[in-house]
């Protein structure tokens, strides 16, 4: 379950974690009784990112024009969600801005302290500086000042960054969290620290522990425009051409619109379709693809395959997925890059398997280039047999063998 920012936020608040003066706006004239002295920022509470690059960010300096802008982005779409509450937040003079997160691995099933020094809306550029520090043992400060140093910083800012690492982790921790991030946690000119934007997402298998974000978590954005209903229906239109025969997906056409809302396909601009599990898993490849050449065409994020109700809905939702990265007539090669047990694994080998196949039947040929762990290897070559897949036993390797098959 993913928070939204101004949830997030209210977390940190409980850690003593510090953010700005805010407000929330449920509609533009909340605005005409804004508590916060102007100039301030309005930003729109949806859970796809990007926000600020697709308008959904917008600073103001008086109530008219903040009106104005809550309106525009009130009616702004970013990846087909609309928001239905937007923040309102001092604006706050950044001297420097850093990425800092708290994961869980699934692989390794061991917390990872992430950070870099750069931070804000171009972090997806500056994959390859990312740090990171792996818990193996009992959290001490030790290793919040070891990632404080992997990422170059120094003087004052090694305890002040590190201490908020430390509240990051402790947050983490005590709600059972997928994940914690800041991005970016602003530096003053003073050397002061602030989480100027925040995510939260919550492990649902122990939402039972914590009713708090359950109640957080019930005051999602569904969106209550005036003419929603229209939206929704357009976007369904828009999308048909992604979804097959009942017969082709093993299910029926409703249970397929069921499955495309809950999947977000990013269009690009390239030639190479992206699937993956996870944030910062979907953030490396994509950087991994451009870094070598490649120009990504889409992609799909799965998000935690722990959410997934059993191995045949998460291979249900893989197969769908491939679909979804494939339909477009541009893509010639999809790149599946899965961090996952040995049983989901398992599950997105099936998938890759029962997706060719139906391509071969199709006459369509779709070039595959899968990157999993936990797999016997010799046994995987086996049953993929002579379909267009090739296994790759590294990042590199993968992004290497789909930007020359691309080519």
């Amino acid at each position: 379950m993913d928070l939204l920012e101004y949830q997030a936020k209210a977390l940190f608040r409980q850690m003593a974690i510090p953010v700005l003066p805010s407000q929330r706006i449920d509609n533009p004239a909340d605005l005409k009784g804004l508590k916060i002295p102007y100039p301030v920022v309005l930003k729109s509470q949806v859970r796809a990112g990007g926000r600020g690059k697709a308008g959904g960010v917008k600073f103001v300096e008086n109530t008219i024009d903040a009106v104005a802008a809550a309106q525009t982005i009130f009616n702004l779409p970013i990846e087909s969600e609309y928001p239905e509450v937007l923040l309102a937040e001092a604006k706050y003079n950044a001297d420097q801005e850093l990425y800092l997160a708290v994961l869980l691995d699934p692989v390794a099933r061991r917390p990872v302290l992430l950070g870099s020094q750069q931070g804000g809306m171009d972090v997806e550029g500056s994959i390859e500086k990312m740090q990171q520090v792996v818990v193996d043992q009992e959290f001490s400060p030790f290793y919040a000042r070891r990632l404080m140093l992997k990422m170059g910083l120094q003087g004052d800012l090694i305890q002040s960054v590190s201490t908020i690492v430390e509240k990051m982790y402790r947050l983490f921790v005590e709600k059972d969290l997928d994940l914690v991030e800041i991005n970016p946690l602003g530096i003053s000119p003073k050397g002061e620290v602030m989480a100027l934007d925040g995510k939260v997402s919550a492990n649902n298998d122990a939402l039972g522990r914590h009713p708090d974000l359950v109640a957080l978590g019930e005051k999602k954005a569904d969106s209550k425009l005036p003419g929603d209903k229209r939206r929704q229906a357009d976007r369904r239109s828009a999308h048909s051409n992604l979804l097959h025969s009942p017969l082709e997906l093993g299910g029926s056409s409703q249970s397929q619109f069921s499955n495309a809302e809950s999947l977000n396909l990013v269009e690009l601009e390239g030639n190479i379709g992206v699937l993956c599990n996870g944030v910062g898993l979907t953030m490396a490849t994509l950087d991994a693809v451009t870094h070598e050449g490649g120009k990504p065409a889409n992609f799909v994020n799965l998000g935690s395959l722990d959410r997934y109700d059993g191995t045949k809905t998460l291979r249900d939702r893989l197969e769908l997925s491939l679909e979804l990265v494939s339909q477009d007539k541009s893509v010639k090669v999809v790149l599946v890059h899965i961090l996952a047990s040995t049983a989901a694994s398992e599950a997105t080998i099936s998938a890759v398997v029962g997706y060719l196949e139906r391509k071969a039947r199709a006459n369509r040929q779709v070039q595959v280039v899968l990157l999993l762990v936990a797999i016997d290897r010799d046994g995987v070559k086996k049953r993929l047999g002579q379909l267009p897949v090739q296994l790759a036993s590294t990042l590199d390797q993968a992004v290497a063998q789909a930007v020359s098959l691309a080519k």
